[in-house]
């Protein structure tokens, strides 16, 4: 994308928005939910769904373009792209969706998510699966999950810069209390206290329950158009000013072992090409969401996108910053701490209510977003406006 992402500044929009309630368990299947989520988004949109042509999602889906444009009642598909390394590929979907309806390939097209990592199975758990080449060097020495391969990141990274706890608490407390705001948040009822933070049970030391995400079922959409067509659709049209995707030189999934620096993880390469291909800088970012599988992953992108330097992400949290009114108000749906994980899709749909003005913790006069996918992992990233 590289070529021409400067052709694809504003030139597309987010005109719909879908989803499906968020639970630990939901009845439906993978592939009901899909639809339920892409035809809400469609109706949000006011396009109906044999308009479709083009469709975009990422690994780990169980729901395939056939299945969806059949059950939805889509028309001649001209364009269809499935990004990997699982919630990395959030934010590309919609990246490629617009470069597809920028470069003329597609006119309508959909992005989705649908999971149900709260009553199926953890990817991990599947012993007959031959393992990828860099885990055979990790997980027989017992980094078995992610939250193992991110502890050890995060354990570095209190070493070196002098973060603490009390840091990552500040990520998880602003989700929480942002999902405290947010009806359809699995959270929505359970506030946290630092007290219950510092003495729940550690899930792979230094990270404890309240660092890790939630396992949730539920399905997200979302519709893009070009901008000429966005200003005739039914909602307030949200552009995709700049787009990235980062697989930076000599990765190692997680871990990042192989890197001279592991703490400057793939955010650093996705930024250098999202702010170069804009006319925004992180300084007139009004509101983020930003990936949140795991709390350390917030102060690692918070450096990576520019918002402080090198070391100073866990001082960043500091004073509310992360709050509504702070300095960059997060994850304004709860994000995936507190809201639902769906590998990052919330995110996005949270960051087009914001720019509606319809968000549950709305942000006053926000017009800019900036929307990331996952950190540690081959990532992609989004710059939203109004």
């Amino acid at each position: 994308m590289a070529a021409g992402s400067a052709g694809l500044k504003d030139a597309t929009a987010i005109v719909g928005i879908g989803q499906t309630p968020f639970a630990k368990r939901l009845p439906e299947d993978e592939r009901t939910l899909a639809c339920r989520a892409v035809l809400a988004a469609l109706d949000d949109a006011g396009i109906a769904p044999g308009e479709v042509d083009a469709l975009a999602s990422y690994t780990m889906e169980e729901t395939d373009e056939v299945e969806l444009a059949k059950a939805c009642g889509f028309g001649d598909l001209t364009f269809f792209s499935k990004v990997g390394f699982g919630g990395g590929g959030s934010c590309a979907t919609v990246a490629h969706l617009a470069a597809a309806v920028a470069s003329g390939q597609a006119s309508v097209g959909v992005a989705w998510r649908s999971r149900k990592r709260g009553s199926g199975p953890r990817p991990w758990t599947n012993t007959a699966v031959q393992l990828p080449t860099p885990a055979q060097w990790t997980r027989p020495f017992g980094l078995l999950r992610p939250v193992d391969e991110i502890a050890m990141l995060a354990r570095r990274y209190l070493h070196e810069y002098g973060a603490t706890r009390d840091h990552l608490f500040n990520v998880a407390l602003a989700c929480r209390n942002r999902a405290n705001q947010n009806p359809a948040a699995i959270m929505y009822d359970r506030p946290l206290t630092r007290e219950m933070y510092m003495t729940s049970r550690w899930i792979s030391e230094p990270l404890c329950l309240f660092d890790n995400c939630l396992e949730t079922d539920g399905a997200l959409a979302c519709v893009v158009v070009s901008a000429e067509r966005a200003r005739d659709c039914r909602r307030k049209p949200v552009y995709v000013h700049s787009a990235a995707q980062s697989l930076p030189a000599q990765h190692h999934g997680m871990v990042n072992y192989w890197n001279d620096d592991p703490l400057t993880g793939p955010a650093w390469t996705a930024a250098r090409h999202l702010w170069k291909h804009a006319d925004l800088a992180p300084e007139d970012v009004d509101v983020a969401q930003i990936y949140d599988a795991f709390t350390p992953l917030v102060l690692l992108s918070l450096e990576g996108y520019g918002f402080c330097g090198r070391g100073e992400g866990g001082a960043f949290t500091e004073g509310g910053a992360l709050e509504t009114g702070g300095l960059l108000p997060l994850n304004t749906g709860g994000g995936g701490l507190s809201e639902a994980y769906v590998h990052g899709f919330n995110l996005i749909t949270e960051g087009v209510k914001q720019l509606r003005g319809t968000s549950t913790a709305q942000v006053p006069g926000a017009s800019t977003c900036l929307v990331t996918a996952g950190e540690g992992v081959p990532t992609s990233a989004l710059l939203l406006r109004s």
